[in-house]
């Protein structure tokens, strides 16, 4: 339309459309990509203006096409290149009929982004279970956590008789110093941790990203051990 540092030599001209004639002929001269507008209600309020509504649809338009854009990229869905067909503007029955179908695609969508979030969580959830289970065989053969607590003595007035209490879970590995710290604190050395790191990543299923995260079984003795540790644990 114009040069690299000049436009091209332009008239200012005034059209007097009907109301029910605007549309397309606003629609042609934007076809056409020669035409430039000047805003003549600068000092009228944006609620105030005509085609207020007509404007907030089109934007609800293109926020669901950026939605249905953004989940076809990130589910790598390959879509075709219009670049070179691009249609002619829509007439307004056309504009209803689209609107209606961006709703029920969107909804669509989403639907099963949070069904495939759902089923992500709960795999993620029995991995973890699954890792737990497999993780902890090995720590309750193990007698030396009964001797660790022996030689901190356990809670005191704790029965010599009393079977030792546990609590297993997983945890992201770059909190596990933390955990450790904050049950060494709290129950003044009488917990004994075993750890043991899960071998392959998690995948969140929110952003996708790979978690790695540590098997953990905490022993104790008494009741009192029992409910700061699962409180810890919660948190």
């Amino acid at each position: 339309m114009g040069a690299m540092f000049r436009s091209e030599q332009m008239d200012l001209v005034q059209l007097l459309i009907q109301p029910e004639a605007a549309y397309s002929s606003l629609a042609e001269l934007g076809e056409l990509g020669i035409a430039q507008f000047r805003d003549l209600n600068a000092d009228v309020n944006v609620f105030q203006r005509k085609y207020t509504s007509e404007i907030r649809r089109c934007e609800e338009m293109a926020r669901k096409v950026a939605v249905i854009r953004r989940e076809l990229t990130k589910d790598e869905v390959t879509t075709p290149d219009l670049s070179d067909n691009i249609p002619r503007t829509p007439n307004s029955r056309e504009i209803i009929d689209l609107e209606a179908a961006l709703e029920k695609t969107e909804n669509e969508i989403m639907e099963l982004s949070e069904n495939s979030h759902a089923l992500l969580q709960n795999f993620m959830e029995l991995t973890e279970l699954k890792n737990v289970l497999e993780n902890t065989q090995g720590f309750f053969s193990d007698k030396s956590a009964a001797q660790n607590l022996e030689a901190t003595g356990g809670e005191p007035g704790a029965s010599d008789n009393k079977p030792l209490g546990f609590v297993a879970g997983v945890i992201p590995r770059e909190r596990i110093i933390g955990f450790e710290r904050m049950l060494w604190r709290v129950s003044r050395g009488n917990v004994f941790l075993r750890q043991a790191p899960i071998d392959k990543p998690l995948t969140d299923p929110r952003t996708g990203d790979e978690i790695y995260k540590i098997v953990f079984v905490a022993f104790f003795q008494g009741e009192q051990l029992k409910s700061r540790v699962k409180k810890i644990c919660s948190g």
